[in-house]
């Protein structure tokens, strides 16, 4: 699959040298659509459980969660370095100080290049950026912000709690401050066409964005979605359907643009839907089949529509 497509593996060890791996930790943040601040109950999709790996445990602290993960991943792999990936919630919500706290005891590990931020963009602002932008002076810094879709009736229906706008507002204050700025997107929501879904690709391609996360709507237990599912199917993406979907955006997303990743799959025993009932390897073994199979380079058509636009 990294032969047809701009990929996050590729890439890093383009620009380390060698395999970089992530190790996941949990600061024990929240989230402004949980605590009250924007609202209560989060985005109607949202289970942290179904993206939490389960080395995560901030009751461990920050320091202690690194070591474990650095330590599984040399004895496994033999890997020397390492970003950190502060994954659940929204994990720029907090002030400065404690911020800075809790990323240089995260950078304190000798092994430790660099720092993977998932976030909100409505929970940044020029102090957090101008924190940012001095880390990312001596480590690489990815700071992704969770967008979901450009479509604003989306945004409503899913709860989100801010607008395209605000993205487009973050990304202005972030961009040239040599941070890495990824996006996160979710395609599937009953409210868009696949039209619609396959568009995003065109008007992310516009952006100064450096890495996209794509994946599939998925329907997970204890959440406002799936008291919709049960009440009221909506559809869902089949498998087959999914592959021919991502093979598309792929080719109608720009080439600069890191891709790293396609898909996700929620633990078995809290997801409903959609159940594929494949693996991890089995999808990339499928998605790199059909990628061979139909010749599908990333760009393709986002530089054949460029240039026809253009003419």
């Amino acid at each position: 699959m990294e032969s047809y497509c701009n990929a996050f593996g590729s890439y890093m060890r383009r620009s380390f040298g060698e395999i970089v791996y992530k190790v996941n930790v949990d600061a024990g943040f929240t989230c402004p659509n949980r605590d009250g601040t924007i609202g209560y109950g989060g985005c109607i999709y949202c289970n942290n459980d179904s993206f939490r790996p389960s080395a995560c445990t901030p009751a461990l602290g920050i320091k202690a969660q690194v070591q474990r993960g650095i330590t599984y991943l040399t004895r496994r792999y033999k890997s020397k370095k390492f970003i950190v990936y502060f994954q659940p919630y929204t994990n720029t919500y907090a002030d400065v100080a404690e911020l800075e706290k809790l990323y240089r005891e995260a950078l304190d590990h000798p092994a430790v290049v660099g720092l993977a931020i998932g976030t909100r963009p409505d929970c940044v602002d020029e102090d957090k950026i101008s924190l940012l932008e001095d880390l990312a002076k001596d480590y690489f810094v990815l700071v992704e912000y969770g967008i979901q879709s450009i479509y604003d009736k989306s945004l409503v229906f899913i709860n989100r709690g801010h607008d395209y706008n605000c993205f487009l507002n973050t990304l202005n204050l972030t961009k040239g401050r040599g941070i890495h700025i990824g996006a996160h997107i979710i395609a599937g929501f009953p409210t868009e066409t696949i039209e619609e879904m396959q568009c995003m690709a065109y008007e992310l391609s516009a952006l100064p964005i450096d890495f996209l996360k794509i994946h599939q709507l998925q329907v997970v237990k204890n959440t406002r979605l799936a008291v919709m599912y049960e009440n009221s199917p909506f559809h869902v993406f089949g498998y087959e359907e999914y592959l021919d979907f991502i093979a598309e955006f792929v080719e109608r997303l720009s080439p600069r643009i890191v891709v790293q990743r396609m898909f996700a799959l929620s633990p078995d025993d809290i997801l409903i839907a959609p159940r594929w009932s494949k693996t991890r390897q089995e999808i990339i073994r499928d998605i790199d089949n059909l990628f061979k199979s139909r010749h599908v380079v990333q760009g393709e058509k986002a530089q054949a529509t460029i240039m026809s636009s253009s003419e």
